[in-house]
């Protein structure tokens, strides 16, 4: 019998890790054998590092100009905010849907910003945008099945790629992006907007001041009901004029029995423990409840909904999944992933140290034992450790909107980013790394909830990269224009 490390060792070795792809159409427990021989067949997947693309700079850009891919709700959010950050020209726009470029085009109008060049008419459209030669970053709103595809061609075409979450659905996507980022030294950004909300930015600064002491285990989840989401008549869902996308995409990708929405989660825990920057995830275990609902509230619906009917009799994921992770310096994560139970919306957002305990939900609170900080401490403890992000930005962030202002900061982070010449807070490397969860999840939940290795995809780099950097050293140059125009329209659930 193969001894449990040899198989897992075998697992990272990369597109064999892909197991999971032919794996995921299963319904019953895999064969251990037969998915040790598949991964072994695939064991040369891991590329050679070309290039480190952790802490890399690329050349400053005076004006980044911007194509959009996908323009539905996170795609015309985007568009919006983008019209409020000097420096940004949006110059394409891209959809199946001339209704969602009409939207984006009279958003664009609003803030007074020229029209720009339409790219539609089928869904490879992106292409030519990304051929075109008019933009340096293509920021990719689309379904999960076109992330990588587009961020691919935005990267061989010359720009760089900001990629909404989730970022990958496979392994062989993960490797994918690594690869051609380092390829053509062009970033591959995850747009992990959870990252960038208040608390977490609070907590991570105090993790890179040493306030918690040495961390032990963090805990982070996507707790969300979407049953508003997920059964949506098309109708019903046209945000400000820029059209349905009527493919019930995401009640699909929740037919899988996986974790495929981690990284709300599990992104910020991974900044705060320096994840691929001094330590790396190990490996995972993952288990998930059978289905308790979503196939009842399908079947409750489908007969008023055609659309529906091809779900009937269909194996749906559970309730809740959970990931336990271990990371090579010996902390410990807790991921969790609920779509379908009626309970109150949570990430949970927790950091457990040496030192100190901070929780963001259901209580947000601060500890540094038995009891929480008092509202005197709370305040001392945000003039303290604040980061010079939020000094810079936090309030105007608020102005403009997006989930309370988390998905501005974000942006803004992006352009100064690029303008200056800095390297990307969140680069290829977490964008890999935490979107694996979803194949490995899958792999271990199929499997009985085995143990299996995530792979490291900076190939031992992790050992001396550098943390994030908050202090806007070198950059924090960029302003905000029309701010008076901002509406805070833009408060989308995450």
């Amino acid at each position: 019998m193969t001894s449990r490390r040899s198989f897992l060792r075998n697992m990272a070795m990369g597109a064999g890790v892909a197991a999971a792809a032919p794996l995921a159409s299963c319904n019953t427990r895999s064969n251990e054998k037969e998915a040790v021989a598949y991964i072994r067949e695939n064991a040369e997947r891991v590329p050679k590092m070309e290039f480190n693309m952790c802490g890399y700079a690329a050349p400053k850009l005076d004006k980044v100009r911007v194509g959009f891919v996908g323009i539905g709700d996170r795609g015309i959010g985007a568009v919006d905010r983008m019209g409020f950050i000097e420096g940004v020209e949006v110059t394409a726009l891209c959809d199946t849907r001339q209704a969602a470029i009409d939207g984006a085009q009279a958003s664009l109008a609003k803030a007074g910003l020229p029209k720009a060049k339409e790219f539609t008419g089928s869904d490879m459209a992106f292409k030519a945008l990304c051929d075109s030669g008019l933009v340096d970053l293509v920021y990719i709103a689309t379904p999960w099945e076109w992330h990588v595809p587009v961020a691919l061609a935005a990267m061989r075409g010359g720009s760089h790629a900001a990629v909404e979450v989730s970022t990958a659905k496979t392994m062989d996507e993960c490797w994918e992006m690594v690869e051609v980022s380092e390829q053509t030294k062009k970033h591959c950004v995850i747009l992990e907007n959870c990252c960038y909300d208040f608390f977490e930015l609070l907590t991570l600064n105090m993790a890179r001041q040493g306030a918690f002491g040495d961390l032990v285990h963090g805990e982070g989840a996507y707790i969300h009901d979407l049953d508003y989401w997920h059964f949506n008549k098309p109708q019903d869902d046209k945000p400000r004029g820029d059209g349905a996308y009527d493919k019930l995409w995401r009640l699909h990708e929740n037919t899988r029995k996986a974790n495929v929405y981690p990284t709300h989660g599990l992104g910020p825990i991974c900044q705060a423990m320096d994840i691929n920057r001094g330590d790396r995830m190990d490996y995972l275990t993952a288990m998930m409840s059978d289905d308790f609902t979503l196939k009842h509230r399908i079947k409750e619906l489908a007969p008023d909904r055609p659309d529906l009917q091809q779900f009937i009799g269909k194996e749906m994921r559970g309730n809740m999944d959970m990931q336990m992770i271990r990371t090579v310096k010996g902390r410990t994560i807790m991921i969790q992933h609920d779509i379908s139970s009626p309970r109150p919306y949570s990430r949970i957002h927790m950091l457990s140290g040496t030192k100190c305990f901070a929780q963001k939900w259901p209580l947000q609170h601060i500890a540094f034992g038995h009891s929480k900080a008092d509202d005197a401490k709370m305040k001392e403890l945000q003039e303290k450790y604040t980061p010079e992000i939020v000094r810079r930005i936090g309030e105007m962030a608020k102005q403009v909107g997006g989930h309370g202002g988390m998905d501005f900061m974000m942006d803004w982070r992006l352009i100064d980013c690029l303008r200056n010449g800095l390297p990307m807070d969140m680069d290829v490397y977490d964008a890999a790394a935490w979107s694996c969860i979803t194949p490995l999840s899958e792999w271990s939940i199929l499997n009985g909830s085995k143990p299996i290795d995530i792979p490291d995809f900076t190939r031992g780099k992790w050992k001396t990269n550098k943390p994030v950097e908050l202090t806007l050293k070198g950059g924090g140059t960029t302003g905000v224009r029309n701010l008076k125009k901002a509406d805070s329209n833009n408060q989308l659930s995450v």
